[in-house]
């Protein structure tokens, strides 16, 4: 039966910015929070971390697997020659600093660094440490993300402004009703509270206080494995004043940098003594999905991949990311939901309950789809 009109499926939040696949999410911050130490735990590299700050210049980047239990279980079923996981792309960026909009701290190299990013990791600290140098004297979190969002705020105004009197030129003539001044002004860049129309017309700028979000507070051990910080509550609070619908998510770095350097059993072992857990695994997730990023599988003896589409991507498309000519020639996508193959163990015993499903152009694809595509070659020759 035809869903009624009342109960169609609500559309994902608009999301400003590029539209490809091979999206980034930039670490933002002040000067030695704890971003390069984020980095090197995060991606397993070794980024230079001082107690310094601009001990970063260049933007280091990298790319985590993203930790899925489903692709575990699916090469662990069929021990593939290949084994090719989804990928978030990382990018670490030196420390912001008062005034980087107008060129501080080399802030202009710095926040082209952030605009060529999709989303934010943004990082504030929280912990005291007389070792380790704050750039503004004392510790602040709530300040700190203060100073980060004006700063972007103030480059975009910057941006905007010789867009803005054109504009306004153009409407007092009365030739472009679509964007006049004040629908600029009053017009919130975060996605969450655009209607589709507005997105539209201020994509094209790519401003950075459109991009998604997500607050990482930066934790001593302790406060982090009792769970419990003076700045947490204001924290949210603030970010529930100034970014309604962004995620905290509360880590610590030296807990997690001593993590890596242990076993598997001892890390574990560790976790249970003190009855704790890396937040490592959440964060990936997290950032992955406020791209609005899903994989779908193919898998088989030869490989099991997740292949990265955007939300909302119609499997003809979905196809287009193993090759164009799958999507060029599509003719269906054979879907297996991964849940009902782990539970009946196997394609046939699927298709034996009736879960297999051919699917046609429209369907769109879920996260955690196993597809088999089937296509025509298309311009292929025709045999006599």
């Amino acid at each position: 039966m035809a869903p009624k009109k009342g109960d169609e499926a609500p559309k994902p939040p608009p999301l400003i910015g590029r539209f490809g696949t091979s999206l980034k999410i930039g670490i933002v911050g002040l000067p030695n929070v704890g971003k390069s130490t984020f980095f090197n735990v995060l991606t397993k590299s070794q980024a230079a971390a001082e107690n310094f700050p601009f001990c970063t210049i260049d933007p280091n980047e990298s790319r985590v697997p993203i930790p899925d239990e489903r692709y575990d279980f699916l090469c662990q079923f069929h021990k593939p020659a290949s084994k090719i996981p989804a990928f978030l792309n990382v990018v670490d960026i030196a420390g912001l600093v008062k005034g980087a909009h107008a060129g501080q701290g080399l802030g202009n190299a710095f926040l082209s660094h952030i605009s060529a990013c999709d989303g934010i990791f943004h990082m504030t600290r929280a912990f005291e440490d007389e070792d380790i140098i704050h750039v503004e004297g004392i510790v602040d979190p709530v300040r700190d993300m203060e100073i980060i969002h004006e700063e972007l705020r103030l480059k975009d105004e910057e941006m905007i402004g010789p867009v803005i009197d054109k504009l306004e030129k153009t409407a007092i003539r009365g030739g472009d009703k679509k964007l006049k001044p004040e629908y600029v002004s009053q017009c919130p860049s975060r996605p969450f509270a655009l209607p589709h129309s507005k997105v539209e017309v201020l994509n094209k700028h790519l401003f950075l206080t459109s991009k998604p979000m997500i607050y990482l507070v930066n934790l001593s051990e302790k406060d982090y494995i009792r769970r419990k910080n003076k700045w947490l509550v204001k924290i949210k609070e603030w970010v529930d004043s100034n970014d309604p619908g962004a995620l905290v998510i509360p880590f610590s770095g030296s807990l997690e940098s001593q993590l890596q350097d242990m076993s598997e059993e001892e890390r574990q072992k560790y976790c249970t003594e003190h009855k704790t857990q890396s937040s490592l695994i959440k964060i990936i997730k997290t950032g992955y999905a406020a791209l609005q990023l899903e994989y779908f599988f193919t898998a088989g003896p030869d490989e099991v991949r997740a292949w990265t589409i955007r939300k909302g991507t119609k499997a003809p498309q979905a196809a287009g990311k193993i090759h164009t000519d799958f999507e060029k020639g599509f003719i269906m996508a054979e879907v297996m939901k991964f849940q009902d193959f782990k539970e009946e163990g196997s394609e046939s015993a699927v298709k034996a309950a009736g879960k297999y499903r051919q699917q046609g152009r429209n369907y769109t694809v879920e996260d955690g789809d196993i597809i088999f595509f089937k296509f025509n070659t298309p311009n292929a020759p025709k045999k006599k």
